[in-house]
C-alpha cells in the first residue's frame, strides 16, 4: 500500500514498484503512473491504487455431474491489472488520504468475479460428464474450460484484467463415493498382495524342497562314499593279510627248506661220521684179529684209562690181588678186564 506522511495543509504519498497510482482533483486526472511520489492536498483529491503484479485466487466450489454425483474441485487462477486506469474506472481502488489503505473492497470485488465466472464455465463442463470420466479426465477438461472461458470472457477484458494461468488441482467426489470407488482398487490390490503372497511361500516351499532333496542327495553320496570306503578298507585290510600270509608262508617255507638242508646236511655229516667210525673200528678189529689175550688186555686197560674219570686215589686191596691170581691160575683170564674195569669204578 502507498505511504502517505501528514504535513500541515498537505500531505506526501509514495508508492511501491507494483502500484499503479492515479490522482485526480476536481475531476480530472492530474497524475497516474507506477511508483509515483508526490505531494497533494487531501481536501481537493482524489487518490486510487491499483496493484499491477500477479495475483493468485484460490477457486474452491462443488457441482454435479450427469449421474447425479456431487463433486469438488480445486482450482487457481492466475491473474494481473493490464489496464489499470480501465479497471480504476469499473473497481473502486480509492484509498483513504490520510492511512493509504483502500476504502473498500476491490480485490474481493474482482475476485468474487473471477470466481462466478470460473464456476460457471467449470459447472457447464461437469454438468456434461459422468463421474468417472470426471474422475479420468475431468481435470485437464475443466483447466481448459475455465483457461478458455475467462480469456475470451468480455467483462474482464473490459475490466482491464489478463488471465495469466489456470491450474485445477483437485477433482473428487464424496467421501462415501470416493470410498466406494476405491473399494474394487482396493480389493484387487488386495489380490495381487495375495497372490504375491502365495507365489513366495510357493517359490519357500520349492525352494526348500529343492534343499532337502539336495540335502538327502547330500547324504545318499555321503553313504555311498562311505560304502566304498568301509569296502575298500576292507578289500585293503583283506590284501594286508593275504600279504601278511603269503609272507609268512613263504618265510615258512625258507625256514623249512633251510632246516631240511640242515637236517640232510647234518644226516649225510652222521652219516659219513658213522661210516668213518665204523671204518675205524672194522681196522682196529682188523688189526687185533689174531693178536693173543695177553695184547687184548693191554688194549683194553688202555681204552679203560682214557675213557675212564680222572681217579685220584686207587685203593687196591689185597683180595682183589688174590682173586686176580686165582683166575689167571685157572685160566679165567676172559673175565679180568672187565672185573678190573668194574673194581676201579667201585673204588672210585
Amino acid at each position: 500500500m502507498a505511504v502517505i506522511t501528514q504535513r500541515p495543509m498537505v500531505r506526501h504519498l509514495r508508492s511501491g514498484p507494483t502500484a499503479y497510482v492515479q490522482r485526480m482533483r476536481r475531476g480530472k486526472v492530474v497524475n497516474e503512473g507506477v511508483g509515483l511520489s508526490f505531494w497533494f492536498r487531501p481536501m481537493i483529491s482524489s487518490i486510487s491504487e491499483l496493484p499491477i503484479d500477479e495475483r493468485e485466487l484460490p477457486l474452491m466450489f462443488r457441482s454435479w455431474t450427469n449421474d447425479f454425483q456431487e463433486v469438488a474441485v480445486q482450482a487457481t487462477i492466475t491473474y494481473r491489472i493490464v489496464e489499470p486506469a480501465i479497471a480504476a474506472g469499473r473497481i473502486d481502488f480509492g484509498i483513504d488520504t490520510t492511512l493509504g489503505s483502500w476504502t473498500g473492497t476491490p480485490l474481493e470485488q474482482l475476485g468474487g468475479l473471477l470466481r462466478e465466472l470460473a464456476q460457471q464455465h467449470a459447472v457447464g463442463v461437469l454438468a456434461n460428464m459422468s463421474l468417472s470420466e470426471v474422475l479420468a479426465t475431468g481435470i485437464t477438461d475443466l483447466r481448459q474450460a475455465i483457461s478458455s472461458g475467462l480469456s475470451t470472457d468480455d467483462r474482464i477484458a473490459e475490466t482491464g484484467i489478463e488471465i495469466v494461468g489456470t491450474r485445477v488441482v483437485a477433482v473428487r467426489p464424496e467421501a462415501d463415493v470416493e470410498k466406494a470407488l476405491q473399494t474394487p482398487i482396493r480389493e484387487q490390490l488386495q489380490q495381487e498382495a495375495d497372490r504375491s503372497t502365495y507365489e513366495r511361500r510357493a517359490t519357500a516351499v520349492q525352494q526348500e524342497r529343492a534343499i532337502s532333496e539336495n540335502e538327502l542327495q547330500n547324504q545318499i553320496e555321503l553313504a555311498r562314499r562311505e560304502e566304498e570306503l568301509v569296502a575298500q578298507q576292507g578289500a585293503n585290510e583283506k590284501k594286508r593279510i593275504a600279504d601278511a600270509a603269503a609272507a609268512s608262508r613263504v618265510k615258512t617255507e625258507a625256514e623249512a627248506d633251510n632246516t631240511l638242508v640242515r637236517g640232510t646236511a647234518k644226516a649225510a655229516a652222521m652219516l659219513e661220521l658213522g661210516k668213518a667210525e665204523a671204518e675205524t673200528e672194522q681196522l682196529k678189529v682188523e688189526a687185533v684179529d689174531g693178536v693173543g689175550e695177553t695184547v687184548l688186555l693191554a688194549l683194553a686197560a688202555k681204552d679203560l684209562a682214557q675213557n675212564v674219570p680222572e681217579i685220584g686215589t686207587l685203593v687196591i686191596a689185597p683180595d682183589m690181588i688174590a682173586s686176580l691170581l686165582a683166575k689167571f691160575a685157572t685160566g679165567e683170564t676172559e673175565s679180568i678186564p672187565a672185573a678190573a674195569a668194574a673194581e676201579p669204578r667201585a673204588r672210585a
